[in-house]
């Protein structure tokens, strides 16, 4: 062994005879005060940063309550003539379509 090594071998008489215990506890200490000393003198503070963050938010619609109107067959009695009645049920159409395109419009404008 000490052919295949023997050039090493003067190493092993370079390092002092310490117990083993103590020599390990020294070098323990000694490297935990040379970190301890480099990190002491650094300061590190955080950087300022600005985020901007975008969620929607729920707003609710405010909009002007459509009337209903008073429809033109709401008067009418079983006794007026039929000419009376279609006359009022044609005029109550246009109604309603009048009062679809507000209804529509006003949910356009929560849109």
């Amino acid at each position: 062994m000490r052919a295949r090594f023997g050039r090493y071998f003067h190493l092993k008489r370079s390092i002092p005879r310490v117990a083993g215990i103590r020599w390990v506890a020294i070098t323990l200490v000694v490297g935990m005060v040379v970190a301890l000393a480099g990190c002491a003198g650094q300061v590190v503070e955080p950087e300022p940063r600005i985020v901007r963050v975008e969620v929607p938010v729920v707003v609710p619609c405010r909009t002007d309550e459509v009337a209903v109107p008073p429809w033109a067959s709401e008067g009418l009695r079983k006794s007026d003539s039929l000419e009376l009645k279609v006359r009022a049920l044609l005029a109550e159409r246009r109604q309603a379509k009048g009062y679809i395109r507000e209804l529509e419009a006003a949910n356009a404008a929560c849109r």
